[in-house]
């Protein structure tokens, strides 16, 4: 249950529809109800607002209810039980990894993350990993900023139908590639993380590992891989190594996720790792083993290299002094 208590309501505030799809924006602030009211999350902080669409399928729906009941200015408090905060420390994991700059192929705010939690039970922060333990209830104190018609906006892909988002695909997909092969890879990255995104979105409503899921898990992976080959070319290769770990986590069949990190280890002299991919890859698919000679033909180079810049940064500066000579007289020191 939850139970609010208003805090501040301007006179200019009115109330307004939220039909579906509508865009609302508001900050929000989370506490813990301990006698310190401990700050969990705070919008204002970040210094950006939140933004979710009615009725879109947003993991946290008891904000959606609250900011219904809400006039545009107003600043409100709530109390909620577990029964409607036991979500919230996936919420706000992807909150905080997109106020960190950490991109949303981690997920979108709208996606649900479980699978994710199956497979590491971490969520990569102590305070949410104990909620996520112990759920507790909670303060959510919102302030309504705008909310926009569905006519007024231009909805992105985490805001479309299910339907539509499936149609966004394969252009996405198409559009990525092609600015792959003009070398245009930051602009391909962003084309692949929509696409991802919107088939996230949509995978949610499936349940886990049954065969629609998992259709919908082979097209995120295959677009992610797609993703990972624009930052090898951007050498940004532990990024890519993070990418393709979470896939052979889930998924430790897929070739290409092994090749990619490979060659990602390989960037970074991560020799025995590099080796332990490329040997999977050969063990997934003999018939990788042209390309794979030729990888570990340039690991082993690479590795030379690497082992005589350590030796000449380990080579001590030979400098020669000249020893002035003393000539002894034979006089004792008076």
């Amino acid at each position: 249950v939850c139970e609010g208590s208003k805090v501040f309501a301007p006179q200019c505030g009115c109330y307004t529809t939220m039909q579906p799809f509508s865009s609302v924006t508001f900050h929000f602030r989370t506490q813990l109800c301990d006698d310190d009211r401990t700050v969990i999350d705070d919008s204002k902080v970040v210094g950006t607002p939140m933004e979710i669409v009615i009725g879109n399928m947003f993991k946290l729906d008891i904000w959606e209810t609250l900011l219904s009941s809400m006039r545009i200015g107003e600043v409100a408090e709530f109390w909620c039980d577990t029964m409607h905060t036991g979500i919230y420390p996936i919420v706000s994991k992807s909150m905080r990894r997109i106020a960190e700059g950490k991109d949303p192929v981690d997920w979108h705010i709208h996606t649900c993350g479980m699978a994710n939690m199956f497979a590491y039970h971490s969520l990569g922060y102590d305070d949410l990993d104990e909620l996520m333990k112990e759920p507790k209830p909670l303060y959510f104190v919102l302030e309504l900023l705008k909310v926009r018609k569905p006519s007024e906006y231009n909805r992105e892909s985490w805001a479309l139908s299910d339907e539509e988002r499936l149609k966004a695909v394969p252009v996405l997909h198409g559009q990525g590639n092609k600015l792959y092969k003009q070398g245009h890879y930051q602009e391909a990255t962003q084309k692949y993380k929509e696409a991802i995104i919107c088939i996230k979105n949509v995978q949610t409503k499936e349940k886990a590992w049954e065969v629609p899921w998992m259709k919908l898990e082979k097209m995120a992976n295959t677009l992610t891989l797609n993703y990972c080959q624009c930052l090898l070319r951007m050498e940004e290769f532990y990024e890519v190594i993070e990418h393709t770990s979470d896939i052979v986590n889930q998924h430790p069949g897929v070739v290409k996720a092994f090749y990619l990190r490979g060659k990602a280890h390989m960037e970074v002299w991560n020799e025995a790792e590099a080796r332990q991919d490329f040997s999977k890859v050969l063990d997934l698919d003999p018939g990788m083993k042209k390309a794979i000679k030729r990888e570990l033909a340039v690991l082993n180079m690479r590795m030379e290299e690497k082992k005589q810049e350590d030796r000449d940064k380990e080579s001590p500066l030979i400098t020669i002094r000249t020893v002035p000579t003393i000539t002894t007289t034979g006089h004792s020191a008076v």
